[in-house]
């Protein structure tokens, strides 16, 4: 993969080092996650935004109190400040784009690399927090 084009995406994520944002293609598989059970614990980044674009499928969000799906050619953005999750809303795989500043990548990568183990500690350290 060439480092500024991905043709196709294909579960891959692009992210040239002078960029500062991220684009993924993610699949989530059905019965996986749920509203229940979302894809990342209920959190807010103070300043950093996230957008999704559903390729297929359909993704459920909370975006602060209210509750959103988007299906096939639908996009959410989680602004700065709002606190957010989301998880696939459909019976089958759910795919789509992730779109994200190069903060909140280096953020999922740490939690997944220490498997997880300071999530809160984690969080805080790229100017994020949980929220219940």
């Amino acid at each position: 993969m060439d480092e500024l084009v991905a043709a196709p995406l294909a579960g891959l994520t692009l992210a040239p080092a002078e960029s500062g944002f991220v684009v993924g293609e993610w699949t989530d598989e059905a019965g996986w996650s749920s509203a229940e059970r979302p894809i990342a614990p209920p959190h807010v980044h103070h300043s950093d935004d996230e957008g999704w674009y559903v390729l297929e499928g359909r993704l459920g969000f909370m975006l602060d109190e209210r509750t959103v799906e988007a299906g096939p050619g639908e996009a959410v953005i989680a602004p700065r400040g709002v606190a957010h999750t989301f998880w696939n809303a459909s019976d089958g795989a759910s795919r789509y784009l992730i779109v994200m500043t190069r903060k909140i990548q280096q953020l999922i990568e740490e939690l997944h690399e220490t498997h997880f183990a300071t999530v809160a500690e984690t969080f805080r350290k790229y100017d994020s927090e949980l929220r219940a």
